[in-house]
Order: C-alpha cells, then sequence, then structure tokens
C-alpha cells in the first residue's frame, strides 16, 4: 500500500470508522474467482449499497488504492494479490425490483437472479444472460453477451458514483458499448457502477422458460462447466472464433503447470488442478504466440487481468 500506510493500521481505522461493517485482512482471492486462483487482498469487504459511497469517499480521501469486484467470474488475480482494498459487490448489493417492464437492479446482483425474476414477471429479452456467471455490475462493465444479446440491447442507464463521489445516473447512450467493451474501462475506478435499469418486453412465460432451459443445456454440452475457469479466456477476432484457432493450432489440452486449454472448448482455459496465476499466463501467452505463427491474429484476453507485478 503507500507508504504512508500499514495495513493494520488502516484496517483497525475502517473496523472503527465501519463498525458494522466485516474487514478481513490478507483475504485469498482464489475464494472469490471462479478461476480459484489468486493471492491475498490486504483488505477485501463486501459491503451493501449504502455503505459504498462512504467507504470509498474515505479510501479517495487517504489515497489508498482499492478496486471494485463483482461475482469474479472474468477475473484471473496475480499470485501476489491485490494491494489496498478489495470491494465486493456480492450478497449485500444484489437488490432487484421489477416495476411494469423496467427491472432494476443493483450492480452486485447475479445475472441468473435477474434472470428469474423477469420470467416471474413474463418479460422477455434477458434470456441470453441467464447462464452468464457474472453480477449486473460486471455485466454492463465489459458488455456480457451471450447467444445473440448483449447487455447493451436491454440497459436503459446505470446509476454510478463518480470520481468526486457524487451518484448519477448516466443513460446508455454516453457508455460507448460495443462488443465486451464500455466507457467505464476508460474510467477505470473513477466511476463506480451502483446499479442499472434495464427495459424488457411483456412475453410469454413458458417460451421464456424455454428459451432459458435450451441455452442452460447448449451450455452443459459444449461448455466444461465442471472446472474452474474463467468463461471465455479470449476475445473474439475479427472474422474468426478463438476457440476454433486454438484447435486448429492442435492445442487442445494443451496444459502449462495446472493450466489447461479445456479438451471440451479450446475457447476456456481451465484450472485443472491446482493451477497459479502465472500458470495460466504462460498458457495464454504460448497459445496466443502458436496461434499467431500459424494463423497471422493475435488473441486479446477477454479475462481481466489484475493484482500485484502483473506485468
Amino acid at each position: 500500500m503507500h507508504n504512508s500506510f500499514s495495513k493494520t493500521d488502516f484496517y483497525n481505522e475502517l473496523q472503527q470508522t465501519f463498525p458494522e461493517v466485516e474487514f478481513l485482512i490478507d483475504e485469498p482471492m482464489k475464494k472469490h474467482t471462479t478461476f480459484r486462483i489468486g493471492g491475498p487482498a490486504d483488505i477485501y469487504v463486501e459491503p451493501s449499497i449504502s455503505e459504498v459511497v462512504p467507504l470509498i469517499t474515505l479510501l479517495r480521501e487517504k489515497n489508498v488504492p482499492f478496486m471494485v469486484i463483482g461475482n469474479g467470474s472474468n477475473l484471473l488475480v496475480s499470485d501476489d494479490g491485490i494491494e489496498g482494498v478489495v470491494i465486493s459487490f456480492g450478497k449485500n448489493t444484489g437488490q432487484i425490483s421489477v416495476d411494469g417492464d423496467i427491472i432494476t437492479v443493483q450492480a452486485g446482483a447475479i445475472l441468473s437472479s435477474v434472470s428469474s425474476q423477469a420470467v416471474a414477471a413474463s418479460l422477455t429479452g434477458f434470456e441470453f444472460a441467464s447462464g452468464i456467471p457474472g453480477s449486473m455490475g460486471g455485466a454492463v462493465y465489459m458488455n456480457a453477451g451471450a447467444y445473440g444479446g448483449e447487455i447493451k440491447d436491454i440497459l436503459l442507464d446505470v446509476t454510478v458514483l463518480t470520481f468526486d463521489n457524487q451518484v448519477k445516473t448516466i443513460p446508455v447512450e454516453q457508455l460507448d458499448l460495443s462488443y465486451r467493451h464500455s466507457a467505464f474501462m476508460e474510467m477505470d475506478e473513477l466511476s463506480i457502477i451502483l446499479s442499472a435499469r434495464i427495459k424488457l418486453v411483456p412475453g410469454n412465460q413458458d417460451e421464456i422458460k424455454s428459451t432459458i432451459d435450451d441455452i442452460k443445456q447448449k451450455r452443459i454440452e459444449k461448455q466444461p462447466l465442471n472446472f474452474p475457469s474463467a468463461g471465455s479466456t479470449f476475445k473474439r477476432p475479427e472474422g474468426f472464433f478463438a476457440g476454433k484457432l486454438i484447435d486448429d493450432t492442435g492445442l487442445r489440452g494443451y496444459t502449462v503447470g495446472g493450466a489447461q486449454v479445456s479438451e471440451k472448448h479450446c475457447g476456456f482455459v481451465i484450472n485443472k488442478s491446482d493451477a497459479t496465476a502465472a500458470d495460466v499466463l504462460q498458457l495464454m501467452k504460448d497459445v496466443d504466440t502458436k496461434v499467431y505463427d500459424k494463423f497471422g491474429v493475435h488473441l486479446t484476453p477477454e479475462v481481466r487481468i489484475i493484482g500485484r507485478n502483473i506485468d
């Protein structure tokens, strides 16, 4: 952390300032990512939305580095962990409310829960996201998509905490949403997603359920869901499919340490047996090099790589 800070002193200060909130010191991030990989966060916390604003205000005043994460389903965390404070939007920031065809979703809500509420209200348009193992904040941040749909198709607006600690609502038109991209990626930690509103369309409940079941079945058949991973490891290169390029390069099952290119779906790197972040990074580098040598196409990570000493 910044030289003027001792992790323990700051931890004690946080506990005194926010007596209701549980802070964890040196919390292993492998517990909070679907990859099951990652060293310790100096300080880890899962605040409620009402606690987020005062907490981040304090961190900014004290100039303490912090990072906001969602469900950890698209993250590769360094073996050396994360400096400063990791604020996890999870169970305490997961409220969902339905009003007509508009659903207001706090950033920590899991997409499958949003999907269930949409089904209950007979609203269609969210089916594509029903099986994405992420949270709403993460989905907006990377404009998540699957099976022909994207968050930008249904998003109305996003409520954020700005860098000067104002809560404001930004309409979707100002978010520069494109394939796996949003304006938040450039703003970095300056703007924190607190909640989002999506607009769906009234539909037939049985048809909505059946679409979701089909998508679930496809995921089970095609994806290595029985191993820890962060979903699709690489973005789809223009005009190609990452998984096919990797397969055609002969890398199905390619292994570095405990990390492996999934034998079931080459677009996924899995944690086969106690992989480290270093294993995964080396594997990704090897795959990119070999695919480039064979096809002249570079693969860009879709997974977010974060933490200390990530070169």
